[in-house]
């Protein structure tokens, strides 16, 4: 397996990823040789991730397998391009596979009737909309998936008082008008300063997402647990699992058996009306899923099974 360190053009922005090909490619490279195209899979991050994070270790586990695959930082995050600085906009990230897909099909290791997307978290949501309305995407799989912003609007577990949001679109107006007027506006903060603080804001979930982004064991310097206050409101309408009925391709759904999001994967599930599977990891939590190699490599295994089985020459 080798990694590229590449680029690529979404919808104006440019995006930076991480192209990491199997043996097999690699090896016709060193050769001066051409292996025949084979199968890829594009890889989404979570929200507030980077592709050094969980989707880069999917990823690279994918293309052991022997899939090309494509990590990706979406706009205005990570290496990519656009500004402000850590705005999540649905529309681009939507956009932003697309766009992966588009370059994969530029690429001679990759039969452009071969790719496969898959997200994870924010991107299981992003991926969805985005295979509803692309049919290039030919298999279409999820690890832990959530719709961001029904994860704002109620909150994690699907309990969250309406007042919260409607109190942070408050904020988020107030800082629309404030930097109209020409004044510094601070982000919004997404991570409390230690995991005490964070699970008594939001329980377990809330301190293993500390634990994740905020330790040595995920955080990232390119990861900054922010995000511009115009990111409320262009979420508050969106809602990733509407075209879920839309999509036509074989979708593979894989939540932890302790994740409180699990509810969003579920929704998701039973709005879907073509070929599907839910697969469910014994035991993992939702951030368990980005890393723990007792819950990923399962996870890979049913991955590379299905995407081998859907994107079949």
């Amino acid at each position: 397996m080798s990694k590229h360190i590449v680029s690529f053009d979404s919808n104006g922005i440019t995006v930076a990823g991480h192209l990491y090909l199997p043996e097999q490619a690699t090896a016709a490279s060193g050769r001066a040789g051409r292996a025949a195209p084979g199968p890829a899979v594009v890889v989404g991050h979570p929200g507030t991730g980077v592709k050094e994070q969980a989707s880069g270790l999917y990823a690279q586990k994918l293309a052991a397998a022997g899939f090309v695959a494509l990590a990706f930082d979406a706009a205005y995050q990570g290496e990519s391009g656009g500004a402000p600085r850590g705005l999540e906009d649905p529309a681009q990230r939507i956009e932003d596979f697309k766009a992966a897909v588009s370059y994969l099909t530029t690429r001679d290791e990759v039969d452009p009737e071969r790719i496969g997307a898959l997200g994870i978290c924010a991107s299981g949501g992003y991926v969805l909309n985005a295979a509803a309305g692309d049919h290039r995407i030919k298999a279409v799989g999820t690890v832990s998936a959530a719709d961001v912003a029904r994860q704002f609007r109620f909150g994690a577990d699907g309990a969250q008082d309406p007042a919260v949001f409607q109190g942070l679109l408050d904020l988020a107006a107030a800082a629309r008008t404030a930097e109209a007027r020409g004044e510094v506006v601070e982000p919004l903060n997404l991570f409390p300063a230690t995991a005490d603080e964070a699970r008594a804001a939001g329980g377990e979930h809330a301190a293993e997402g500390f634990d994740y982004y905020r330790t040595p064991r995920g955080e990232h310097p390119r990861s900054p647990g922010i995000m511009p206050w115009p990111s409320v409101d262009r979420m508050a309408t969106f809602d990733a699992f509407a075209a879920v009925p839309l999509i036509r391709q074989p979708l593979l759904m894989l939540v932890g058996s302790r994740a409180v999001t699990a509810w969003m994967t579920l929704d998701a599930f039973q709005r879907a009306t073509g070929p599907k599977r839910l697969h469910w990891l014994d035991g993992a939590s939702h951030v368990d899923t980005y890393d723990k190699l007792e819950y990923v490599d399962p996870a890979v295994e049913e991955l590379a099974g299905f995407y081998t089985a859907s994107l079949a020459r």
